[in-house]
């Protein structure tokens, strides 16, 4: 099938073999015709499919056929919404909106946190057509009356999963009683969660449902290992494994913004170019630690879930799992990084005993069982292994207890539970982060 098979218009056609883009994804061929018919839509899709292009396209065509008589001194008003959870996808689909409609007289804007707010006020002063926004930041501008929602024809909400997840369900509900009744309906989401149907069944009519891959599952064709390793060794096989098999393009992902840096100043004193992104970063940061890993002159990116959120990366060959999410979700969107378009990609997750209960979370997610694999030298000690603790010999001397000196559990006094590690940051992580990451 061809672009031109789906209905797209001339000026559409002519972006895209500029772009050099011939032949659509299947996210792609199912949703386009729809989309172009004014059907609602609930797709599900993970990142790296074509689902960008899946709605700007059929979006970009709708608009340019009904054309609005403004005259001179009346402002355009928005007509299409597109709402993302991050800047880095905001930033995305505002580039792929421009690509693909360079040969249509439609405008466009980008509108998020951690800039100036006052460039934007003139762009949208200026009226446009098509608003790309995070939650945070459109509400801001909503607030000061420096735009208007009531005349939006189409709505999109791209990774309403990942929106969900960051506490935006308030902001959303919110920016929906500002739009029409009447209007056109766009859900995407990697993974159909109970609170992505309750959005959906309160915010489509009637869906055409599109689901590219199986429910909550990984990218095939990205090959999953797990390395059983003690925490504090983890820094040590990472390092290892970049240098040893010259990876020169990985992505690694923390649970917390310390985290990222601490593991990113680790690697960079074993001689490995890296570089952090966090919510806690400029923009500006973000954007040249972006740019420099794509470009080679970083070879690993070490960033948290949210940083990481909308990162396209062309071919990304390798995705490591230096902590694993608190959500097994999460680990789905992660390695959503490699593996797109069609290019095989291999994700590794670096596991220790403390995370045992979340790797059998994300197992039963996945549907199966994870490869599991130690490494030469970096073997689990079995002093730390989470069995020891119930052996009857000693975790140290190795020597058996004698029948005195053996314990039993009812003569003890009950002892505090121990709060693993990742108890503090897995309620740090699932705060909402508007302020810092969107407004």
């Amino acid at each position: 099938m061809t672009f031109q098979e789906l209905g797209l218009k001339t000026e559409l056609l002519r972006a895209l073999n500029e772009s050099g883009y011939t032949q659509p994804t299947p996210i792609q061929q199912q949703a386009i015709p729809p989309a172009l018919k004014g059907d609602d839509i609930l797709a599900g899709a993970q990142t790296g499919t074509g689902k960008t292009a899946g709605f700007t396209l059929p979006l970009l065509q709708r608009l340019s056929t009904k054309t609005l008589n403004c005259g001179r001194q009346q402002r355009r008003p928005v007509r299409a919404l597109v709402i993302t959870p991050t800047r880095e996808l905001a930033a995305q689909v505002a580039e792929s909106v421009n690509t693909y409609g360079k040969h249509l007289s439609l405008r466009s804007a980008v509108i998020f946190g951690g800039v100036g707010i006052n460039p934007q006020i003139s762009i949208l002063r200026r009226g446009i057509d098509i608003l790309v926004a995070t939650p945070g930041r459109l509400l801001d501008h909503v607030e000061q009356k420096n735009i208007d929602l009531s005349q939006v024809e189409i709505l999109v909400l791209d990774e309403a999963d990942r929106m969900l997840d960051m506490g935006f369900i308030h902001d959303i509900k919110r920016i929906l009683k500002l739009l029409p009744i009447k209007r056109q309906n766009l859900l995407f989401s990697a993974t159909f969660s109970n609170e992505i149907k309750t959005l959906a069944d309160g915010l489509l009519n009637t869906p055409t449902l599109i689901e590219v891959a199986r429910r909550n599952t990984a990218a095939e064709r990205v090959a999953q290992t797990i390395y059983r390793v003690d925490q504090k060794r983890k820094r040590a096989i990472l390092s290892f494994l970049i240098n040893s098999k010259n990876w020169r393009q990985v992505l690694v992902f923390t649970r917390t913004k310390h985290g990222a840096n601490r593991l990113a100043v680790q690697l960079e004193k074993d001689g490995i170019k890296c570089a952090a992104i966090h919510g806690n970063k400029s923009q500006g940061a973000r954007t040249k630690a972006l740019a420099d890993f794509k470009a080679g002159s970083v070879r690993v990116l070490v960033a948290t879930d949210i940083a990481a959120r909308g990162l396209d990366i062309d071919q990304l060959p390798h995705v490591v799992n230096f902590e694993l999410p608190n959500v097994p979700e999460d680990y789905v969107h992660r390695i959503g990084r490699t593996g797109r378009a069609g290019f095989a990609g291999e994700a590794i997750s670096l596991v220790c005993d403390d995370e045992t209960k979340l790797l059998l979370a994300i197992e039963r997610v996945l549907c199966k069982r994870l490869p599991q694999k130690t490494l030469d030298g970096f073997e689990p000690l079995p002093e730390n292994r989470n069995e020891t603790r119930h052996n009857v010999h000693h975790p140290r001397s190795n020597k058996k207890l004698s029948r005195g000196h053996r314990t039993n559990a009812s003569n003890q006094p009950a002892r505090k539970p121990n709060a693993g590690p990742m108890d503090k940051s897995a309620k740090s992580n699932r705060q909402p982060v508007n302020a810092k990451i969107s407004r």
